[in-house]
């Protein structure tokens, strides 16, 4: 018996040039998923650290104190990341300083936008989702840390 592959050549079918036109492989999609799985690793440990902040501090402080110390834990993890990060605004072709900063930018790949909030409010998601299209920013994770369980305050963006 001939396995179904064999059966589709011995028709005729050149199965290869089927599947890339279809679309389920191409050079782009690989490169894709080779990006999207960098970004799963390193959201995986930017989670890692923030859980490490929520456990030692709990919930209830100032949104500056946990982006501290989350941004202190996660350059300890070896990420590379930017505190505060200024994100010009182009209009007309010109770069303004709208006064719009990045909590934490890290990796230049992934944007953290802290919260202590009793709930997430959609402007806080706006927030991050425009923060992500002006820096052309694929991943974000907006991260609230004023929860009893840190899981229900991690809510991630892809573009």
């Amino acid at each position: 018996m001939l396995g179904v592959f064999a059966e589709f050549r011995k028709k005729g079918y050149d199965i290869k040039k089927r599947y890339y036109s279809a679309g389920y492989y191409s050079p782009q999609m690989t490169q894709m998923n080779t990006d999207f799985k960098e970004l799963n690793k390193i959201s995986y440990k930017i989670i890692g650290c923030a859980y490490k902040v929520h456990s030692a501090l709990g919930p209830g402080l100032l949104e500056s104190t946990y982006e501290v110390c989350h941004h202190f834990e996660m350059t300890e993890s070896g990420l590379f990341v930017e505190r505060q990060k200024e994100l010009p605004l182009l209009y007309n072709n010109i770069k303004l300083d709208a006064g719009y900063r990045i909590d934490l930018f890290v990796e230049r790949k992934i944007i953290i936008e802290i919260k202590s909030v009793e709930v997430i409010a959609p402007i806080h998601k706006a927030q991050i989702l425009t923060y992500m299209k002006l820096a052309n920013i694929k991943l974000g994770l907006l991260i609230n840390f004023n929860t009893v369980d840190l899981k229900e305050g991690i809510q991630r963006f892809v573009l």
